[in-house]
C-alpha cells in the first residue's frame, strides 16, 4: 500500500507517486553485480518459502513466473514529485470527485452506516483515500503481481522487503482470498481499491461481505470496511475532528506553527485564530496543531490528532494534506481559501539546492532530494530563526538568498 512509501503507479494513482518519491533508494540504478539466474533465485524463494507454512498449492503460483525488466525500468525511473499543496489540491480535489464521492456515500449508506459504527472513522475520510487512491476502484492496475514482486524480491536495491511481500501475497493465495490471477495491480505489488501492499491486505483485510473471502478488489464492501480496519490500527480516534481550515493572526507567533507543537484548540482561539468565516473556534481542549502548508501566506488549518493516521498513510505532507482536505469537502465544509498573500513555491532544483546549503550549516534537512518534507520543513524552520525570518517552515526565495551568502 502507499503507506509503504516506495510506490509509483500511473499518473491518476497520485497517491503512489508521492509515496515512491519518499523511499530513497538502497542502492544504485546501475544492474545489480553477481546475481544469479532468475530462474535459480526463484526456486531457492519457493524453497525457503515451503519452510514458512506456504503450502504447495499456493507455491504452484510461481510456476512459469519470469522477471518482467518494466518493473526495474519503473522503479529505477522515478523521478521528483514536486507540487505545492494548492497545486495538487486543486487538481485533485475536482468538483468531478467531489461529486462521485457524494454519490457513493448517499449510495452506500448503509454499508458505511455499518462500518461508522463498528470501527468509527466517517464515510467521507474513507471515500477521500478511495478516490485519491484508485479514483473509487476505476484505476487499480493491471500488472501481474506475483510477477512484479518476484521480480523486485530478486532486485538488488530493496530485496528483503519484497521477498517478505511476496511471501505475503503467496499466504493471501493459500487463505483462498485470490487466485493468482486475480492478484493484478500496480507495478510495485499494490492491490486492490486502496492499493494495499500485500502484508496490508494479509493483516487489515476485511471480510465485511461475508462470503468467506477478503476481496478487496471486487468486493466494495470489503475494501472499504478494510480501509477502515486499517485507519484504525494507525490510530484513527472515534468521533474526533482531523482537519479544519482556519483564518490566523498576522502577528500570530509563527513559531507554533509546527506539526510538533500541540496546544489545546482554547488556547489557540485565546491567540486570534478563528473559523474562515470569522467566527470565534468553538471551546474545546483538543489537541491540535497549527498546519501551514505554503507558510503564513497560504492556507491555515488545526490539525488534530486524526490527522497524523492520514500522515501514516502516506508520509508526504502535500497528499496527506490534501486527503484530509478532501474528506472535509465531502463532510460538508466549503472550498479553502486561498491566504492572504502570493505563495512562490521553490522549484525542484532550487530546493535541492536548499536542501544542500541547509546542510552545509549543520542543519540536517534529509537528503537532497528537492522534496518538501517534514525534516526539510524542519531544518527550514531552525535556518528562518538563526536568520530573524518568521519561523512558520516554508521555504522561500527571501531564505535561499540568505542562505547563499557566505
Amino acid at each position: 500500500m502507499t503507506i509503504r512509501q516506495f510506490l509509483v503507479a500511473a499518473v491518476v494513482c497520485a497517491a503512489t507517486a508521492i509515496a515512491a518519491l519518499a523511499y530513497p533508494p538502497e542502492a544504485s540504478a546501475e544492474t545489480c553485480p553477481d546475481q544469479q539466474p532468475f530462474e535459480t533465485w526463484l526456486g531457492q524463494f519457493r524453497r525457503d518459502a515451503a519452510t514458512v507454512d506456504i503450502p504447495e498449492r499456493a507455491l504452484g503460483a510461481l510456476d512459469g513466473l519470469t522477471y518482467d525488466p518494466r518493473v526495474i525500468a519503473r522503479d529505477r525511473g522515478q523521478g521528483v514529485f514536486q507540487q505545492s499543496f494548492l497545486q495538487f489540491s486543486d487538481r485533485m480535489v475536482s468538483a468531478d470527485r467531489l461529486q462521485r464521492g457524494g454519490r457513493f456515500i448517499k449510495s452506500e449508506g448503509q454499508l458505511f452506516e455499518h462500518i461508522t459504527e463498528t470501527y468509527g472513522v466517517p464515510a467521507p475520510v474513507i471515500v477521500a483515500l478511495w478516490g485519491l487512491e484508485t479514483d473509487f476502484g476505476a484505476n487499480m492496475g493491471t500488472m501481474a503481481t506475483l510477477r512484479s514482486l518476484a521480480t523486485l524480491a530478486y532486485d538488488c536495491r530493496r530485496p528483503e522487503m519484497f521477498r517478505g511481500e511476496l511471501r505475503d501475497a503467496l499466504k493471501i493465495i493459500a487463505r483462498g482470498d485470490l487466485t493468482a490471477d486475480q492478484m493484478r495491480g500496480a507495478w510495485a505489488g499494490e492491490l486492490g481499491q486502496f492499493q494495499f501492499m500485500p502484508s496490508y491486505y494479509l493483516a487489515y483485510g476485511v471480510d465485511e461481505d461475508g462470503d468467506g473471502r477478503r476481496d478487496l478488489l471486487h468486493s466494495r464492501a470489503d475494501a472499504l470496511a478494510s480501509a477502515a480496519n486499517l485507519l484504525v490500527a494507525h490510530g484513527w480516534r472515534r468521533g474526533e475532528p482531523w482537519l479544519v481550515e482556519v483564518n490566523v493572526p498576522a502577528n500570530l507567533d509563527w513559531t507554533q506553527a509546527d506539526l510538533a507543537v500541540r496546544h489545546p484548540q482554547s488556547t489557540w482561539a485565546e491567540w486570534g485564530v478563528r473559523l474562515p468565516n470569522g467566527q470565534p473556534l468553538p471551546p474545546s481542549e483538543l489537541q491540535a496543531s497549527l498546519l501551514l502548508p505554503l507558510g503564513r501566506m497560504g492556507p491555515a488549518f488545526l490539525a488534530y490528532e486524526n490527522f497524523g493516521v492520514f500522515l501514516t498513510w502516506n508520509k508526504s505532507l502535500v497528499y496527506s494534506t490534501t486527503a484530509a482536505y478532501l474528506a472535509t469537502r465531502l463532510a460538508g465544509a466549503p472550498r479553502l481559501g486561498r491566504g492572504r498573500g502570493e505563495v512562490v513555491p521553490l522549484g525542484t532544483h532550487e530546493l535541492t539546492e536548499l536542501q544542500r546549503l541547509l546542510a552545509a550549516r549543520g542543519l540536517d534537512s534529509g537528503p537532497p532530494d528537492g522534496k518538501l518534507g517534514l525534516a526539510t520543513r524542519a531544518a527550514v524552520r531552525a535556518a528562518q530563526l538563526r536568520y530573524g525570518l518568521p519561523a512558520d517552515s516554508y521555504p522561500t526565495p527571501e531564505l535561499l538568498e540568505r542562505l547563499r551568502q557566505p
